[in-house]
C-alpha cells in the first residue's frame, strides 16, 4: 500500500464565528486521486484552500509529507510549491503570453533553468494540446483553453499533489471535457490529487475515494460505486437524486 501523503485531522475553520469545518480527518495516500462533492457552500473549496494554507485554520493540523503545513509559517513558501492548485478563475496574468505565464514561478520562485524549464513547458502545452499557443494572450484563448494552462502552469512546479477547485464551473459545456481529459490523463499517470467538482460522471470515473461533505463534517468516505449506488446516508441518497432525472408520462 502506498505511503500517506497528506493527512488531515481535526480540521476546523471558522468565519465570523460560523463554524465551515467541523473536525475534517482524512488521509490520502501517494498516487491517489479524491473526489470532494457535495452542495454549495458545503465547505468543499474551503477546505482546499485550507490544505494549501491559503486559508487560517482555527483547529487540527495538515500535513504534506509528514511537515506541517501552517498559515503564515517561515516554510510556507517552500511547502506550497509542493502543493499545485488549480483555481476555477484561472488566474493567468492578462499582460504576459502563455508560455510567460507558465515561467513565471518556476523561474522566480524555483530559479531553475531558463531554457531547461521551457522545454518541459513546451512539452506539457504539446501533451494538453496547445503547444501552438505558447506565444499567445489569456485574450486569445477560450476558457478550456486558459484552463489547460492553468494546469501547466501548476504542473511545471513539480507539485506532489494537486489540488482542483471547480475548475469547468466557469466553462461552457463544449469546453468542459477538454478540461476532463486533461486530468483523466493526470490520473492516469499516478498523480495525486484532491478534485472538488459537481461533474458527477467525472467523480465516478475519476475517483479512487470520494468524500461527500454536508454542514462542515464528511458524512461519506467511500469508493465511487458504493457511493454512487449505495450511499449509506439519508443526505448523500437525497443530494445524490438531485442528479437522477426521469421523464414524467
Amino acid at each position: 500500500m502506498a505511503e500517506v501523503l497528506l493527512k488531515v485531522k481535526d480540521l476546523v475553520k471558522q468565519f465570523d464565528g460560523g463554524t465551515v469545518l467541523d473536525g475534517i480527518s482524512f488521509d490520502v495516500r501517494r498516487g491517489e486521486v479524491i473526489v470532494v462533492v457535495g452542495s454549495s457552500g458545503c465547505g468543499k473549496s474551503t477546505l482546499l484552500r485550507c490544505i494549501n494554507a491559503l486559508e487560517p485554520i482555527q483547529g487540527g493540523s495538515v500535513e504534506l509529507g509528514g511537515e506541517p503545513v501552517v498559515y503564515g509559517s517561515k516554510n510556507l513558501a517552500k511547502m506550497r510549491q509542493r502543493i499545485g492548485m488549480v483555481f476555477q478563475s484561472y488566474d493567468l496574468f492578462p499582460h504576459m503570453n502563455v508560455i510567460d505565464n507558465i515561467l513565471l514561478a518556476p523561474l522566480k520562485v524555483q530559479k531553475r533553468n531558463k531554457s531547461e524549464a521551457r522545454a518541459e513547458a513546451m512539452e506539457l502545452l504539446k501533451r494538453v494540446g496547445l503547444d501552438d499557443k505558447a506565444e499567445s494572450y489569456p485574450r486569445q484563448l477560450s476558457g478550456g483553453q486558459k484552463q489547460r494552462v492553468a494546469i501547466v502552469r501548476a504542473l511545471c512546479m513539480h507539485p506532489v499533489l494537486l489540488l482542483f477547485d471547480e475548475v469547468t464551473a466557469a466553462l461552457d459545456p463544449e469546453m468542459v471535457r477538454e478540461v476532463l481529459d486533461v486530468m483523466l490523463d493526470l490520473a492516469g499517470q499516478g498523480r495525486t490529487m484532491i478534485i472538488v467538482t459537481h461533474e458527477m460522471q467525472f467523480a465516478r470515473a475519476i475517483a479512487d475515494r470520494v468524500l461527500f461533505i454536508d454542514n462542515g463534517k464528511i458524512v461519506e468516505d467511500s469508493d465511487p460505486d458504493t457511493f454512487f449506488e449505495n450511499p449509506k446516508s439519508d443526505r448523500a441518497k437525497q443530494f445524490l437524486n438531485i442528479f437522477n432525472f426521469e421523464r414524467s408520462k
